[in-house]
C-alpha cells in the first residue's frame, strides 16, 4: 500500500511538472481583422528554461531569428522565429494527440523542426510540404502556428504521422478571423491535455476585439499576456477584489495565462501584399511578461546588431531583460513554506490599488517604447524598406532607455 501512494504521488508529480513546464498559450490572428491589415502571430511561452534569449541565425536557405533558451551557442530548438523570406513560425506542446510510449518525450522534435523550417520554408505551401516530407514517425506533438509575406495564416495541429490545417483565413475554419490555442488540439481526444481555461480566456478577450479591429501587438501584451483572470472562478485580480484592504494581497496562481514559468511573450507582425519581408516586426518580452517590456527586432542587420536586451549576456546563461525580470519574479513568488507553496504570488507586489505594483510601473515604459518606434516603422513602410542604420539608432536608444528605466524603478 505505501509503495501505491509513492508511485501515485511520483506519477502525479511528473504529470504536474509536465503541463507546468511545457505549457504556452498563443494565437494567429489574419490581417483582415487587425486595424493595419497585417497578420499576427503570438506566442507565449511558458517552460522549465525561464533564461529566453534571441538569437540570429544564417539557415541553409534562409536567414533568421528566433527566441532560444540562453547559453547555448547553437542551440538545436527554437521557440518562435521569422526568418529572411517572411515566413514565421511558433508552437504550443499539445498533450492530445499522441499516446507516448515509455521512455518517449513529448513532442521531442518540435523545436528542432521549427529551426529547420526556419532555414527552408518561405510560405504555408512550403511548411505543409515540409511536414509531408519529414521523416516519419516525426516525433512531433504541437499546434504550429504560422504567417508569410503572403497573407497566409494557419495552425497546423500536428502528430507523428499527420497533421490537420486550419486556416485563419476561411471563415469556415475561423469565422472570426483568428485560431487560438493552447495546450490541446481540436483533433485529438476530447478533454484531454492541458490549458482549457487558458484557452477559454483568451477567446472570450479576442472574439469581442476581432470585431472591433483592436487586436494589435500592444493589446496582446496588455490584455492576453498579462490578464489574471479564471473564467471557470469568474474573477479578474485586475478588478482589485483581492487586493488591500480587501484580502492580504496574495493569491495562488492557477490558470492565469501568465505564470511562473512564463519566460517570454513574441508578437510577430507580418507584412501586408506587396511589402517587403524585411518590415516584419518581432515585438518581443523576455522574461516573466507582467514585469518585462516589449522590444521590437527585426531580421535586416540581426547579423551585425540587436539590441543589448535580449542577447544572452558575455559569460552569462541569461538575456538582459531576463536577468532583471527573474529578480521581480522571485519577488513576486517569495513565499516558500512546504510543498504547493510556490504556486501563491505576492499579487500586491505587482498590482495594487494605489498603482505602485510592478506591473503598473513598468506600463508606461512599455508605451513609450511603441511610441519611439511606431512613428519610425510608420516611415519605413512608406519608403518601402528599412534603415538599418536608423535601426541601430534606435536598438541603441531602446536599450538604454529600457535600463535605465529598471535603474530608476527597482535598483536592477
Amino acid at each position: 500500500m505505501k509503495n501505491m501512494i509513492a508511485s501515485c504521488l511520483i506519477l502525479a508529480a511528473s504529470c504536474f511538472a509536465a503541463t507546468e513546464s511545457y505549457a504556452c498559450t498563443s494565437a494567429v490572428i489574419s490581417g483582415k481583422i487587425t486595424p493595419d491589415g497585417r497578420p499576427l502571430l503570438w506566442k507565449h511561452r511558458d517552460t522549465g528554461a525561464l533564461q529566453n534569449s534571441v538569437k540570429y541565425f544564417s539557415g541553409e536557405k534562409y536567414s533568421f531569428i528566433a527566441v532560444v533558451n540562453s547559453g547555448d551557442e547553437n542551440p538545436s530548438d527554437v521557440w518562435i522565429g521569422t526568418n529572411s523570406a517572411g515566413f514565421s513560425v511558433m508552437n504550443t506542446q499539445s498533450y492530445n494527440l499522441v499516446e507516448v510510449k515509455e521512455g518517449e518525450e513529448r513532442g521531442e522534435a518540435n523545436g528542432r523542426v521549427m529551426r529547420r523550417a526556419l532555414e527552408v520554408c518561405a510560405t504555408l505551401d512550403d511548411f505543409k510540404n515540409f511536414l509531408d516530407t519529414i521523416t516519419k514517425p516525426s516525433l512531433i506533438e504541437a499546434n504550429f502556428g504560422v504567417i508569410d509575406a503572403q497573407g497566409g495564416a494557419a495552425m497546423f495541429e500536428v502528430d507523428y504521422y499527420k497533421y490537420t490545417m486550419f486556416d485563419a483565413n476561411n471563415s469556415k475554419d475561423a469565422p472570426c478571423g483568428y485560431i487560438a490555442r493552447t495546450n490541446f488540439s481540436f483533433t485529438g481526444k476530447v478533454n484531454v491535455g492541458a490549458g482549457y481555461l487558458r484557452y477559454m480566456q483568451e477567446d472570450k478577450l479576442l472574439m469581442p476585439a476581432s470585431a472591433m479591429k483592436k487586436i494589435t501587438p500592444a493589446w496582446i501584451f496588455n490584455e492576453l499576456s498579462r490578464s489574471f483572470a479564471n473564467p471557470l472562478l469568474g474573477i479578474d485580480l485586475r478588478k482589485g477584489d483581492y487586493n488591500l484592504p480587501k484580502g492580504t494581497g496574495w493569491f495562488v496562481e492557477q490558470d492565469f495565462i501568465p505564470r511562473h514559468e512564463s519566460a517570454s511573450s513574441v508578437v510577430i507582425q507580418g507584412v501586408k501584399e506587396g511589402e517587403k519581408p524585411e518590415l516584419i516586426t518581432m515585438w518581443t518580452v523576455l522574461g516573466y511578461p507582467p514585469v518585462s517590456v516589449a522590444i521590437p527586432l527585426w531580421l535586416k542587420g540581426a547579423e551585425k546588431q540587436l539590441p543589448v536586451l535580449v542577447l544572452t549576456e558575455k559569460g552569462k546563461a541569461a538575456s538582459g531583460m531576463s536577468k532583471r525580470t527573474t529578480v521581480l519574479l522571485d519577488k513576486i513568488y517569495a513565499y516558500n513554506q512546504g510543498m504547493g507553496s510556490n504556486r501563491y504570488m505576492n499579487w500586491e507586489l505587482l498590482y495594487n490599488n494605489d498603482k505602485t505594483g510592478y506591473m503598473q510601473s513598468l506600463a508606461p515604459v512599455e508605451e513609450q517604447v511603441f511610441l519611439l518606434v511606431e512613428p519610425k516603422l510608420d516611415g519605413w513602410r512608406a519608403k518601402g524598406g528599412l534603415d538599418v542604420q536608423q535601426v541601430y539608432q534606435l536598438y541603441n536608444e531602446l536599450d538604454r532607455y529600457i535600463s535605465e528605466e529598471y535603474s530608476r524603478l527597482f535598483g536592477l
